[in-house]
C-alpha cells in the first residue's frame, strides 16, 4: 500500500518526467472535484496528500538505495494541491466556474512545476536534506510559492490589466 501510495497509484511509473505526470493527474482530480463534487476537496485533499506523503514516503526509502526515487510523487500531488488550494478557493467564493477560470489552474501548475524544477532558495535546501522530509518538504514549498505568485498574478491581472482592457 505503501508504494501505491507513494506513486499515487502507478502516476509514478509513467515517462518521461514522472514528475510532472503525477502534478498533471493531481491537477485533473482538483478541476474534476471543484467542477462536479465540492471545492473543499481540493484543500482537503492537500492535507489528506501531505499525511499519507508522510506516512509512506519514509516505509519506501527504508527499502530503497535512493533517497530520491523518481516514481515517488505523492510528495508532487500535495505540492500541487497546495498550490491549487490558493486560487480554487477565491474561485468557489466567487462562485466562479474553474473550467471557465482556466489560469485558475494552469498558472499554479506551471509555477509548481518551475518551482519543483528550479528549486530555489529554501525549496533547494529542504530537496539537499536527502531524507524523507526534505522529499516531502521541498515540494510543499515549491506548492507554497506557486500558489503565492498565482495569487499575485491573478491580483495584477484583475486589479491593473483587466480594468484597463
Amino acid at each position: 500500500m505503501d508504494r501505491m501510495i507513494a506513486s499515487f497509484f502507478g502516476a509514478g511509473h509513467l515517462r518521461p518526467a514522472p514528475g510532472t505526470w503525477g502534478s498533471a493527474a493531481a491537477v485533473l482530480i482538483a478541476v474534476l472535484a471543484y467542477e462536479y463534487l465540492a471545492p473543499w476537496l481540493v484543500p482537503a485533499g492537500f492535507v489528506l496528500a501531505v499525511l499519507a506523503g508522510f506516512w509512506a514516503v519514509p516505509r519506501v526509502l527504508a527499502d530503497s538505495a535512493d533517497k530520491d526515487p523518481s516514481w515517488v510523487v505523492i510528495d508532487e500531488v500535495a505540492g500541487q494541491w497546495l498550490a491549487l488550494s490558493f486560487t480554487v478557493i477565491p474561485l468557489a467564493r466567487h462562485g466562479v466556474s474553474i473550467l471557465t477560470a482556466w489560469p485558475g489552474y494552469v498558472a499554479p501548475f506551471l509555477l509548481f512545476r518551475l518551482f519543483d524544477i528550479w528549486k530555489p532558495w529554501i525549496i533547494g535546501r529542504a530537496d539537499r536534506r536527502g531524507d524523507a522530509t526534505g522529499l516531502m518538504l521541498d515540494d510543499l514549498l515549491a506548492g507554497l510559492f506557486a500558489g503565492v505568485v498565482s495569487v499575485i498574478l491573478a491580483g495584477l491581472y484583475h486589479g491593473l490589466l483587466e480594468p484597463m482592457l
